[in-house]
């Protein structure tokens, strides 16, 4: 580590925050970012460095899901670690995760917010929670869900130190942005801002700066949430990232393998059927064809959707066991989606930080009408609800139960 200059490992735009967490001139840090910022990688190094040059000083990292924190956040405080050439005194652990400083038995935990129990009054051999960070914030509910944790953990210590990491969402009115709105007026606070643009370009690589330039060229609002972190919406819709265009045959043609939705139809209700594309790299989603009908019965609907598939391809369903039993006995090859607690929010949530969202309102009339107008609700003093309105959301529906093997699955990205 003697040889190591922090200066090849630091971005420029977090030499004053540097400085200011060395001298402990504030408790709260909000860090936010656009893709690239390296404001993560910024972080894990601190904290690092944090816990070596104070004996007495302990980690909690925490993401809202415990099940990402293997490959993305742990991955990045082991890079920080190689990075900084100290690998020799840490021992890794996956089993509980944590990181332990070899010569003192400090540790830093890596922690999932949907098992809050696990959070609660940490203890430590030796020392305290010094630090606290808090990964991808906006995956959380609310400010008041950190600040639970926060109340359990803030014990033992009077300079405890925590850092947010976040992309901001695009929307002006989601709680990470009105929160930071807020935090900055605090004494004991800092939001710092930070972009790829004060990065050294080969610590990103050329397909990275390619990346961003394409998007630059392509969808100029869309550049500026992703990779300059700015807050691009109204506040109440939904989904800012939509672009209707044309689909063209040669398109669809070139696309791979289609994910496949169906939301029943109940009484007045539509049936939604929906047929989408992803491409990984671009992260886009194109909307391919679709069924939205209502009054339709199980054998109709089943007749009408093999003409779309054919094939018999795979397709997710709502679970309803009666239903899902019928359409297979009449030949789909149905599996009914997973869901589980909050899946709604997570589905919606995924498809609001794709970078785009294509959709033709001649192939999917019905798909680029429920993307453009889901508009979150007010109450009566014209605040918007936090809620996602239900209503009005078929192919929505049918989208997310399409996705949810791509949803679920998490990853880390070196320099976030």
């Amino acid at each position: 580590m003697a040889n190591v200059k922090l200066s090849n490992l630091v971005a420029t735009s977090f030499y004053d925050l540097h400085d200011d967490l060395l001298h402990k001139k504030h408790s709260n840090y909000w860090l936010k970012g656009g893709r690239g910022s390296t404001k993560s990688s910024f972080i894990s190094i601190e904290i690092i460095l944090g816990l070596m040059m104070d004996k007495e000083a302990n980690a909690v990292v925490i993401r809202k899901v415990a099940s990402t924190l293997r490959e993305s956040v742990f991955d990045q405080y082991l890079w920080a670690v190689d990075k900084l050439e100290v690998s020799e005194l840490w021992q890794a652990s996956v089993s509980p995760l944590k990181l332990v400083y070899k010569p003192t038995g400090q540790e830093i935990r890596f922690k999932g917010a949907d098992k809050p129990e696990k959070i609660k009054s940490q203890k430590f051999r030796h020392g305290y929670t010094k630090f606290k960070h808090y990964e991808e914030v906006t995956e959380f509910k609310s400010h008041e869900e950190i600040r639970s944790i926060n109340q359990s953990l803030n014990r033992g210590g009077d300079d405890i130190i925590t850092l947010y990491s976040y992309n901001p969402p695009a929307s002006v009115n989601s709680w990470v942005n009105v929160t930071t709105e807020h935090e900055k007026y605090r004494k004991d606070t800092v939001v710092n801002e930070s972009t790829y643009l004060s990065v050294p370009k080969e610590w990103l690589g050329k397909e990275f700066i390619a990346d961003a330039e394409q998007l630059k060229k392509d969808n100029l609002k869309a550049y500026e949430h992703e990779f300059l972190g700015k807050v691009t919406g109204t506040g109440a819709e939904v989904f800012s990232n939509v672009t209707q265009r044309k689909i063209t045959d040669d398109e669809v043609k070139s696309f791979d393998r289609l994910y496949r939705g169906l939301d029943f139809g109940f009484a007045s209700d539509p049936l939604a059927y929906i047929e989408v594309y992803f491409d990984k790299t671009r992260r886009a989603l194109y909307f391919v064809n679709e069924l939205f009908q209502v009054s339709l019965s199980n054998k109709e609907a089943v007749e009408k959707i093999k003409k779309l598939n054919p094939n018999f391809e795979y397709i997710t369903s709502d679970r309803e066991p009666r239903t899902v039993a019928e359409f297979r006995s009449l030949g789909l090859n149905i599996t009914p989606a997973k869901k589980g607690p909050d899946s709604r929010r997570q589905g919606f949530k995924w498809l609001q930080d794709l970078r785009q969202i294509v959709v033709d309102e001649t192939r999917t009339p019905n798909a680029a009408r429920e993307l453009t107008s889901y508009e979150l609700e007010r109450d009566a003093n014209g605040n918007l609800k936090a809620e996602y309105p239900d209503g009005n959301d078929h192919t929505l529906d049918s989208t997310r139960y399409a996705v949810e093997t791509l949803s679920k699955k998490g990853g880390f990205v070196a320099w976030k």
